[in-house]
């Protein structure tokens, strides 16, 4: 499968929220040609990871391993990539940079793959169980790469942010739910979700995001009640949205929504809202907004 160099979709237009809290000075908008583009971050020499490991038959069904020097036991980022669940858009790929940015800091990284809604086996249930199946993997081969299981946050991005913070709160869905699979789930301490779409009902409803509304009723098949992460709250785990001031694929208004439903269930949510950032710069190493991420991972690993 080749990676789209095309951005993931065309751009909207929307107010942002007013209780949002800004990590650089407000200025004037950024202008368009000033944000980066998917091929300014394609051009970059691609890193690759340390292993490759499958968790299932399909060639989605893999996980890559970003393991840092050292004899551990390392701390671990679960990363999920997004690109509007679709595998025809994006693949773990398009996470390489900031995997490897990690690595770097010492940090094991965990970079999950899935059935997109448009490959056979994906959608409802399929995506979720892949996802769920592919972050439970991380337990089975934690001894043999010194991983510790300890300390593990999840970071995704756009569509990965909604399935990051789905991962970290599916000990929650409904007793018989198709997404409940057998054992614990992996424990995740804090979730981040970089340009996330987390509240799927929201997603939904015209105009939606840059992904559109279609998608959405094939990740869900209308069941909302235990794929979208509102629904499972409160998720008792610490939850982090960092979002791009001038993103225009993911509306960041709904950052804001999404951390006022889960606080009010009792749920510890912050937003993190980046000046002159986009919804690109969001996973690229030397970026203002991965900067912002870092100090959250940091700080959710206790470094």
């Amino acid at each position: 499968m080749v990676l789209s160099p095309k951005p993931l979709a065309a751009a909207f237009a929307f107010a942002l929220a007013a209780c949002a809290v800004n990590d650089t000075a407000p200025s004037d908008p950024a202008p368009p040609a000033a944000l980066m583009t998917w091929p300014d971050l394609f051009a970059r020499e691609r890193p690759s990871p340390t292993a490759s490991i499958q968790y299932g038959d399909d060639q989605m069904q893999a996980v890559d391993l970003w393991l840092p020097a050292g004899s551990g036991p390392h701390p671990v980022v679960l990363m999920v990539h997004g690109g509007c669940w679709q595998t025809e858009i994006a693949d773990r790929r398009i996470m390489n940079w900031i995997a490897e940015d990690l690595r770097v800091r010492g940090i094991a990284v965990w970079n999950i793959d899935y059935r997109g809604v448009d490959r056979a086996g994906g959608g409802y249930p399929g995506t979720f169980l892949d996802a769920a199946a592919a972050a439970d993997a991380l337990r089975t081969h934690a001894d043999e790469y010194r991983l510790d299981l300890g300390r593990v946050v999840a970071v995704g991005h756009s569509a990965g942010g909604h399935l990051a913070l789905w991962l970290a709160g599916r000990r929650r869905l409904p007793p018989r739910s198709p997404l409940r699979t057998a054992g614990d789930p992996i424990a995740i301490s804090t979730a981040i979700s970089l340009g996330g779409l987390p509240d799927l009902e929201e997603a939904a409803r015209p105009p939606g995001s840059g992904c559109g509304t279609e998608v959405i009723g094939k990740l869900t098949g209308g069941h909302y009640e235990d794929s979208s992460v509102p629904r499972l709250a409160p998720l008792g785990v610490r939850q982090v949205l960092v979002n791009g001031l001038q993103d225009g694929i993911i509306p960041s208004v709904y950052a804001e929504a999404y951390a006022g439903q889960m606080r009010r269930s009792g749920d510890d949510v912050e937003v993190r809202m980046v000046d002159r950032t986009g919804h690109v710069e969001l996973i690229v190493p030397d970026s203002a907004a991965w900067k912002v991420t870092v100090g959250e991972i940091e700080k959710a690993l206790g470094r």
